[in-house]
């Protein structure tokens, strides 16, 4: 597979094609847009947005507050302010859906931007990382939540990178007794994960990323009958 991203300048140019792009694709929503279903089960595309308004400001000051040399929660009021903030911003209008949305990349692009090649290991109180932790949770959330807002880009879409990164990070939810061989259609790469009764699935690597998110693959993903997957790790 293409090579990691783990951070640098590499996962800062990711991060900023993707916010560029999102931002594109905002212009034109409507509000019978907002309210239409996403690819997420009980979730109108304006649960989505909001989600990725609040996730991007989130993990922007975690990298903008580990640059001061200091350590902040997540979310102000942790899980249960993020989810109440989704309730209750879901329903706005499409302009101020997109206003609000384009204000929280506006910030994400800030922080990010200034992030020099000395402060991604810089630590933060996400996971207990660093920033690069940070930054690849939102290239994370950035690009499967683009998807998930189904505004004309899917997994289909996803880079190489996007998807070596998220196999590799999603490939713990492989259970626990399962040796799981993700291989490609083509033969040219494959990767192996866990011990136990061996499972072999073959795909596109973006097909097999998709999987991995909890996602339905672009394309039918071949191999033996696939494992059920246990949490986000």
């Amino acid at each position: 597979m293409t090579g990691e991203i783990t951070g640098g300048p590499e996962l800062a140019a990711a991060l900023a094609a993707g916010q560029t792009r999102l931002r594109t694709l905002l212009g034109g929503l409507t509000d019978d847009d907002a309210r239409a279903p996403s690819a997420l089960p009980g979730w109108t595309r304006g649960h989505v947005l909001t989600h990725i308004e609040g996730v991007g400001l989130a993990l922007a000051r975690q990298a903008r507050y580990a640059k001061r040399g200091k350590l902040i929660e997540v979310y102000d009021g942790g899980r249960g302010a993020r989810d109440a903030a989704i309730e209750a911003g879901h329903g706005r209008p499409a302009a101020q859906l997109a206003e609000a949305l384009g204000d929280a990349l506006d910030e994400a692009e800030a922080s990010w931007a200034a992030v020099g090649p000395d402060d991604w290991d810089l630590p933060v109180s996400y996971r207990d990382g660093t920033v690069a932790t940070a930054g690849l949770a939102w290239w994370r959330e950035l690009e499967i939540h683009t998807a998930d807002a189904l505004l004309g880009r899917t997994a289909e879409d996803w880079s190489p990178e996007l998807c070596t990164h998220l196999i590799g990070f999603l490939s713990a939810r492989v259970p626990d007794g399962i040796r799981l061989t993700l291989g490609s259609a083509d033969g040219g790469w494959s990767f192996v994960r866990g011990e136990g009764t061996p499972v072999a699935v073959t795909g596109r690597p973006a097909d097999l990323a998709a999987w991995l998110a909890g996602r339905v693959p672009p394309r039918p993903l071949t191999g033996d009958p696939l494992p059920t997957l246990g949490s986000w790790p």
